[in-house]
């Protein structure tokens, strides 16, 4: 029996699920499954998955109608290993990922375990851009990356892992935005440890466009006031800075019709962006992207913070899920 059961949802990916099977066939730890978990995708990737059958212990299951959560719980009732680990589709995993990830387990182990994402040098500008916004302090204020930061860490499932007796108890994961950080939340409720472990990091391809990537971070701000209905301790003011910086961005540029002044603010924003980003980079064109990949991830993120906390704070009205996730995914 596989130590392992990784799962994957996916819809209309083959080409990224054929780079993250490559990647796990050439593991130096090979105690694993996986399990393809398709939606109704009209580019399905079963073909793909064939191709690496006699080089992986893989499975595959077409599931049509059912949401990313459901796709992973069924995953998890039907995988083998003792300890079940997930990837989105997008991502590339380092050849000694498992090696890393086993060794830190036995070492003091851990009932929940998250790592963080990277940029392969194979990338694109935009990507490696994105990879720098998405775990810059500067726009995550530390919760997310490879930092503890100001909340306490929560693993995503592009990089995340957990015992069998975890979904045992917790049932697993909730059709909601931000199911991830909800489940990681009542892990931590139930008692079970989470650990960060910073040097199993997976290379998370994101979005591509400035198009779907502003839909999927407005998707995340969406996400924390759902995950504050549920839980709401788990609310802190880092979140809200997205929504500070879209209002005070707003509030400045009205202000600058009288004093140029007023963008001073942006201005040194901007240049510690360009600063930070060309010490981590060392490549022009990453650093000129980071800039416009910034403002996009804030003004996403917080948008979509203001949007559901109105409808659904202050007006108290309700949203139909499925038509939201139609619209951004």
């Amino acid at each position: 029996m596989a130590c392992f059961s990784i799962i994957v949802p996916v819809y209309n990916r083959p080409d990224e699920i054929k780079e993250l099977l490559e990647s796990l066939s050439v593991q130096s730890c090979k105690d694993f499954e996986v399990l393809i978990m398709e939606d109704a995708s009209s580019l399905k990737c079963d073909r793909v998955v064939e191709e690496y059958r006699d080089r992986l212990d893989i499975r595959y299951y077409f599931e049509p109608g059912t949401g990313r959560s459901q796709r992973r719980n069924l995953g998890m009732e039907r995988a083998k290993g003792d300890y079940f680990v997930f990837f989105d589709s997008d991502c590339i995993i380092p050849e000694a990922y498992f090696t890393i990830v086993t060794k830190r387990l036995e070492q003091a182990y851990a009932d929940c375990y998250g790592g963080p994402d990277n940029a392969h040098a194979s990338f694109s500008d935009f990507q490696k851009a994105v990879n720098y916004s998405m775990t810059s302090f500067l726009t995550t204020g530390g919760i997310r990356g490879g930092k503890e930061g100001l909340d306490k860490f929560h693993p995503r499932t592009f990089n995340m892992g957990f015992s069998r007796e975890v979904y045992q108890k917790t049932g697993g994961f909730r059709d909601m935005f931000g199911e991830d950080v909800d489940l990681s939340l009542r892990i931590r409720e139930a008692g079970f440890t989470v650990k960060l472990f910073k040097d199993a990091f997976v290379y998370h391809k994101r979005r591509v466009t400035f198009k779907s990537f502003y839909k999927q971070v407005k998707v995340f701000g969406m996400a924390r006031i759902d995950l504050y209905l549920e839980h709401p301790d788990s609310l802190k003011w880092v979140h809200c800075l997205p929504a500070f910086f879209v209002v005070g961005t707003v509030l400045l540029l009205l202000a600058s019709l009288f004093s140029r002044w007023a963008l001073l603010p942006l201005g040194l924003f901007v240049l510690t962006v360009l600063t930070e980003s060309a010490v981590k980079n060392r490549n022009f064109r990453v650093v000129c992207l980071s800039i416009f990949v910034s403002f996009t991830q804030l003004f996403g993120y917080g948008i979509g913070f203001l949007e559901y906390f109105f409808k659904k704070i202050v007006f108290a009205r309700k949203v139909d899920r499925e038509k939201e996730l139609k619209k951004h995914y």
